[in-house]
C-alpha cells in the first residue's frame, strides 16, 4: 500500500510541476500541447473504440473462460521450451496490432500463469511480426531492408523471450515450485472447443474492427493541385499527410497538415488490403454475432458478470496510461522534428543505432505507419542501420507500453524487456549498415504487392 501511496505522490507532483514550470508563452511548446491533444484525438478516434476496448474484452476473456490447465500445458515455466515460444510468436502474428494494444491479451495470458519467456517473446510478437507492415517496408524502403526486418523480428521473439527466462530464472523457477503446490482447478463448465470458438470469434473481431489501411492516397485540395503522400493521422478537421512524391514547394518527407476544409477528395489506392478495409466492419460484424451467440448459448449469467468484471479492471489499469502516455509522446514528438532527430542518425556508427532503436522504443507507432515515418528520416538523411534499428524496436514497444508494463509486471522486468530490446536492435541495425548497399529494389518492382 505505501509503495501506491508513493507512486501517487509521484504522479501528482510530476503534473503539477509541469503545470508551474511548463513555458506556455514559447510558440514551439504551445504547438507540441496542441499536437500532443491531436495525437490523442486521434488514437481516440481510431484505436480505442477499434482496438482497444475488443482488446480489453479478450483480456476479460482469457481471465474468465480461458483454462489455467491449458495456458501452463503451452505457455507455462514448465512447457516444452520450443512449442511454448513457437505458439506465443504465431499467436503474435495473427493479431499483428499496435504495441499498446497487445497488452491487455498480455496480461490476461500472464496472469494465468504463462511462463515469463513465452509471455515476453508473445508481448514482442503482437506488434512486430507484422507481415503486411514487413511487405509494405520492402515495396517503400528496399527489399533488402524489408528481408532483414522479416528476419530480425522472428528471432526477436526467440531472443526476448529467452533473455527474459534467463535474467528471472530463479523467480520462475519459483512460480514453477508454487504451481505445484496449488491444488487442481475445478472442471470447466465448457469443452475446450467452445471456450476456443468464443476467443477466436473475439479475436476475429478484433483483427477486421482494427484492419489496417495503409493511407497510400492522392490528396485532391479545392485549389485542383494534388498531393501523393501516406495518410498518417486524420483528426475531427484535419488530415495529416506524409508527402512522397515533390510538387512545388512541398518536398518528399514533409510533413503536411490540411484542414478538411481545404481537401476535395482522397483518392484511396487500390489493392487487396484496402478491399478487405471496405467491408472490414461486414466481417467485424459477423464475428460480433458469433460472440453474441456463443455468449449466448454456453455462457451462465454468473460468469457474464464475472467477465465484465474483469474487463473493468484491465480498463481501470490500462487506459489512463495509455491516454497519458499518448499525450506525453506527441508532445515530445512535436518538440523534436524529423530533421533533428536524422541528423542524430546520420551515419552506421554505435551511437546511431543506438539513437534510432532508443527513438523508436520511446515512441508510438500505430500499425504501419512506421514505415512512412522511416521514409521521411531516410529523406533527411537517416543511414539504412538505424533505420532498421528503428523498424526492430519502434512497433513493439512505446513509452505508453512501458507505463502500462510496469503496472502488470513490475518495473525490473519492464526495464529489462525494454533495454534487451533496444540492445539486441541495435546490434542488428550495426550489422545490417556494414554489410547493406543501399538498395531501390522493391517488393513493388518485382511484382510483389499491388
Amino acid at each position: 500500500m505505501r509503495s501506491r501511496e508513493w507512486k501517487f505522490a509521484g504522479a501528482f507532483t510530476g503534473v503539477f510541476l509541469a503545470a508551474y514550470y511548463l513555458p506556455l508563452a514559447d510558440p514551439k511548446v504551445s504547438r507540441a500541447i496542441v499536437e500532443a491533444f491531436k495525437l490523442l484525438q486521434w488514437y481516440a478516434r481510431n484505436h480505442t473504440l477499434a482496438c482497444v476496448v475488443p482488446a480489453l474484452f479478450i483480456a476479460g476473456g482469457i481471465i474468465t473462460f480461458l483454462s489455467q490447465n491449458a495456458v501452463m500445458r503451452y505457455l507455462g515455466p514448465k512447457s516444452n521450451r520450443f512449442r511454448a515460444y513457437t505458439v506465443a510468436s504465431v499467436a503474435g502474428v495473427v493479431l499483428a496490432v499496435c504495441s499498446c494494444s497487445v497488452l491487455p491479451m498480455f496480461a490476461g495470458i500472464y496472469q494465468l500463469g504463462a511462463g515469463l519467456g513465452p509471455a515476453s517473446a508473445f508481448l514482442y510478437s503482437g506488434p512486430a511480426i507484422n507481415i503486411l507492415a514487413i511487405f509494405l517496408t520492402a515495396r517503400v524502403l528496399g527489399l533488402d531492408l524489408g528481408l532483414w526486418r522479416a528476419i530480425g523480428a522472428i528471432g526477436f521473439a526467440f531472443i526476448v523471450g529467452l533473455g527474459m527466462a534467463w535474467l528471472f530464472r530463479k523467480e520462475e523457477r519459483a512460480n514453477v515450485e508454487a504451481a505445484m503446490q496449488m491444488p487442481d482447478p475445478p472442471p470447466a463448465k465448457r469443452r475446450g472447443w467452445q471456450s476456443g470458438l468464443l476467443l477466436a470469434s473475439m479475436i476475429g473481431f478484433l483483427v477486421f474492427s482494427d484492419w489496417f489501411n495503409p493511407g497510400d492516397a492522392i490528396v485532391k485540395r479545392t485549389d485542383g493541385s494534388n498531393v501523393r503522400g501516406v495518410v498518417l493521422q486524420e483528426m475531427h478537421d484535419e488530415v495529416m499527410i506524409q508527402v512522397q512524391e515533390s510538387t512545388g514547394a512541398i518536398r518528399a518527407g514533409e510533413r503536411l497538415t490540411l484542414p478538411k476544409t481545404e481537401i476535395a477528395a482522397i483518392v484511396e489506392a487500390k489493392s487487396w488490403v484496402m478491399d478487405v478495409f471496405h467491408v472490414r466492419w461486414w466481417l467485424a460484424g459477423a464475428c460480433g454475432v458469433a460472440v453474441a451467440l456463443t455468449s449466448w448459448r454456453w455462457i451462465e449469467r454468473d460468469e457474464l458478470k464475472l467477465w465484465m468484471h474483469n474487463t473493468w479492471d484491465f480498463a481501470k489499469l490500462l487506459i489512463p496510461l495509455l491516454f497519458g502516455g499518448v499525450l506525453v509522446v506527441g508532445f515530445v514528438s512535436a518538440m523534436l522534428p524529423d530533421k533533428q532527430i536524422a541528423a542524430l542518425v546520420g551515419d552506421n556508427s554505435l551511437g546511431a543505432n543506438f539513437v534510432a532503436a532508443l527513438v523508436g522504443a520511446l515512441f508510438y507507432f500505430a500499425t504501419l505507419t512506421e514505415v512512412p515515418i522511416v521514409q521521411a528520416l531516410m529523406e533527411h538523411g537517416m543511414a539504412r542501420g538505424p533505420a532498421l534499428a528503428l523498424l526492430l524496436a519502434g512497433p513493439a514497444l512505446s513509452l505508453p507500453n512501458m507505463l502500462v508494463l510496469a503496472r502488470v509486471m513490475g518495473v525490473k522486468k519492464t526495464v529489462a524487456f525494454s533495454s534487451i530490446i533496444v540492445v539486441v536492435a541495435t546490434a542488428v541495425g550495426m550489422i545490417y549498415g556494414a554489410t547493406s548497399e543501399p538498395s531501390t529494389t522493391t517488393v513493388a518492382q518485382l511484382g510483389g504487392l499491388p
